[in-house]
């Protein structure tokens, strides 16, 4: 088998979109079940408690998971981690969908959550691994759409499927819906062999990880993660609590989801364009998010909007900056490995952002809830950024 690295320049675009419906994928399955289960299931959710313990069993596996199989398609090739985690994710929605049992949902949240810390890294691995450092900007740009548009219809769809035909049915499509990507997949995607590695002690990989090269971006990442879950699981109860109805709150965080997904793919474009550096984008992108959730704190329906607006703004130039940067930084030989870390990264965003609000709003207000997370925003991630050497310019 040659270990020469695919010719990015000749990748067809074609071959993209099976990448980018896995990222739907995982999108799809975080929030199409999460956002339904406490509503929808109450012979499978009997308490909080238990809700709670489902919704952590997802995020769970794939904290714990990510950069194992991430570092797994590093050893063995993106596609085989990316086709096996599909088809795992399609057999363990089938197990609920099958069985429609209280006991076993546990076990197909847990496979889920499983499956798609393997095929998340390694699709993203192989969004880096098919495009030139040139085109990455872009092409993270258009995995981060369809990313949000997952996490954007996840819990509309979701809700439609619960309505007509309960967990079962819910199941049963993202059963379908990952073994139609797999096939695609393996007809489409072309085999990225794994690249000659030197041997990595545990000392080279903190060194690796520790790089400001590779801790920029990630805190960036994992802030703008904070940010826009803050932002979805917030919002609404500041809507609420202003007066405004379940339909206008609904709607402000859909605004969130939709700005995220439109913005990224132009933020990827001006970036490969030259309009716009990594340093420039994460920044702004950061003080956006910040402002943002700030503006959460502005009474009634223009607060909500505003802070939908600001932090999908930010956290679309983010994204596809932050990967690309990764990318642009990491040896091909160990992409999957910092794929998955750096995914790592964002899960820890996602739940540290509302444990913060929470946990301040449970000692003070709400407010100044938004305004602990807005601080570390603008403050935590921002030094870092400002501190990077400026003769570094390769990624930017």
């Amino acid at each position: 088998m040659t270990t020469a690295p695919i010719a990015p320049a000749a990748t067809p675009k074609r071959v993209m979109w099976p990448l980018y419906a896995a990222g739907f994928t995982t999108a799809f399955g975080a929030h199409g079940i999460a956002a339904n289960l406490g509503g929808f299931s109450g012979d499978a959710v009997t308490s909080l408690l238990v809700l709670g313990g489902l919704l952590a069993l997802y995020d769970g596996a794939e904290v714990l998971l990510k950069p194992v199989f991430g570092s797994l398609a590093d050893w063995i090739g993106g596609k085989p981690v990316l086709l096996g985690g599909l088809v795992a994710f399609a057999g363990a929605s089938a197990l609920y969908a099958i069985a429609d049992s209280p006991g076993w949902l546990w076990a197909a949240r847990l496979g889920q959550g499983a499956a798609a810390s393997a095929f998340s890294p390694s699709a993203s691995a192989m969004v880096a691994r098919l495009n030139p450092a040139a085109k990455r900007g872009r092409a993270f740009g258009s995995y981060g759409f369809y990313k949000s548009i997952g996490y954007t219809l996840g819990p509309l769809l979701g809700g439609v499927l619960m309505w007509a035909g309960g967990l079962r049915l819910l199941f049963t499509v993202m059963a379908v819906c990952a073994v139609a990507v797999a096939v695609w997949a393996a007809v489409t995607v072309p085999v990225v062999p794994p690249l000659p590695r030197e041997r990595q002690t545990v000392a080279d990989l903190a060194r690796r990880l520790a790089d400001r090269s590779f801790l920029a971006p990630t805190a960036a990442l994992a802030a703008a993660t904070a940010a826009l879950s803050v932002g979805v699981g917030f919002l609404p109860v500041s809507g609420a609590a202003a007066g405004l109805g379940t339909p206008a709150t609904g709607a402000a965080v859909s605004v969130l989801a939709a700005t995220a997904a439109v913005v990224q793919p132009k933020a990827g474009r001006a970036l490969d364009a030259g309009r716009l550096t990594t340093r420039t984008g994460l920044l702004t992108g950061l003080l956006l998010a910040a402002v943002g959730v700030a503006a959460a704190t502005l009474p009634g329906v223009i607060g909500v909007l505003t802070a939908a607006a600001l932090i999908g703004t930010g956290t679309g130039l983010i994204t596809p900056l932050g990967f690309a940067a990764l990318a642009a930084s990491t040896p091909q030989e160990r992409m999957g490995q910092t794929m998955g870390s750096a995914e790592l990264g964002r899960e820890l965003g996602d739940a540290g952002g509302p444990l913060l609000v929470a946990g301040v709003a449970t000692l003070s207000t709400l407010t100044f809830g938004y305004l602990a997370l807005a601080a570390l925003l603008a403050v935590g991630p921002l030094l870092a950024l400002a501190r990077r050497p400026r003769t570094v310019r390769a990624a930017e």
